[in-house]
């Protein structure tokens, strides 16, 4: 432990300044050498057996230094003027009008597997042992399900997606049970 102290006393300032000259930022400079000490303390009596102490210390400083460089996002304000809203909703987002009647017309096994998957959220690991299926079985179901709800809404909704297989349009239908007026009779 005294060798540590001793090459952390002969390289400290250095280091400091390193980082400062780095960092333009003198509280994350002491962040940093705060965390490299930790660091070389934590190698405990390894550290004594390091040939060059200030060259490891140098190097896992710079391995912190690009660390935390790396996960550093800039903020900017953005102005308040900036702000656009959105006259027409999203096309996914009105969907929601057509998914009930759409599940309701689903097989139970495939609007059971899409409920509690992913509407419910249960992992299918979880639904596997709940339906005493192996996982590859329920993630089959699951898959098979999915396909099919989309299918259905293809033809039953006229879903329409775009290249990136996002929804881009349809054309909503009611609730079952609920019989849509036509305006031209």
């Amino acid at each position: 432990m005294n060798c540590l102290m001793t090459a952390w006393r002969r390289h400290e300032a250095e280091l400091r300044a390193w980082l400062r000259g780095r960092l333009g930022n003198q509280h994350d400079a002491e962040d940093l050498l705060q965390d490299l000490f930790l660091k070389a303390l934590r190698q405990d009596k390894k550290f004594c057996r390091i040939d060059n102490p200030r060259a490891w210390l140098y190097e896992v400083a710079r391995n912190a230094l690009a660390d935390r460089l790396r996960l550093k996002k800039e903020l900017v304000e953005l102005p308040d003027d900036l702000v656009h809203e959105i006259d027409d909703p999203v096309p996914v987002d009105t969907l929601v009008q057509c998914l009930p009647r759409a599940l309701a017309e689903l097989s139970v096994q495939d609007r059971e597997a899409i409920t509690l998957c992913d509407l419910e959220g249960l992992g299918q690991e979880e639904y596997a042992r709940l339906k005493g299926l192996s996982l590859p079985g329920a993630k089959s179901r699951v898959q098979r399900a999915r396909k099919r709800l989309r299918e259905h809404l293809s033809s039953a909704c006229q879903v329409r997606f775009d290249a990136a297989g996002k929804v881009c349009c349809f054309v909503p239908r009611g609730p079952l049970g609920v019989k849509r007026l036509d305006a031209t009779k």
